[in-house]
């Protein structure tokens, strides 16, 4: 997973996020910065009851943050979700130890961009994307 600052990165470069069930964020400066929370369309809970495990399905949940704009919290993108976005200019991933490198061509060249997780790969190359179309 990308850490905050990178998806902060990503944000402040100009990606739009509309945001769909399984997509993770995190919550900034409300005390929450280290929860990841994920898009549903429903909330799943595991109780542990004298029978057994249940899985529970619930439709909302009682929680003392009811709502916030998508704008105020910060998108952590997937893997799937970055490739995605990186659209023709993506060539190819390859797997370099200790990490990944993301092959990208942009201007009739090839750029590498490298991390040690493969999801930060491909944030930095569509960084690279982003500040190549706004320039």
């Amino acid at each position: 997973m990308i850490s905050r600052k990178l998806a902060e990165r990503l944000r402040d470069a100009g990606l739009g996020w509309q945001p769909t069930a399984g997509d993770r964020f995190v919550v900034p400066d409300r005390d929450m910065d280290d929860d990841v929370f994920v898009v549903s369309d429903m909330v799943v809970d595991v109780h542990d009851l004298p029978g057994g495990r249940v899985i529970g399905f619930n439709g909302t949940v009682e929680w003392a943050l009811d709502s916030i704009l998508a704008a105020e919290v910060v998108w952590l993108p997937r893997e799937d979700q970055l490739r995605d976005r990186l659209g023709g200019a993506f060539v190819r991933l390859e797997a370099v130890p200790p990490g990944w490198v993301v092959v990208v061509r942009t201007r009739a060249t090839e750029q590498r961009h490298a991390d040690a997780d493969v999801e930060s790969a491909y944030a930095r190359a569509l960084l690279e994307l982003l500040a190549l179309q706004d320039g």
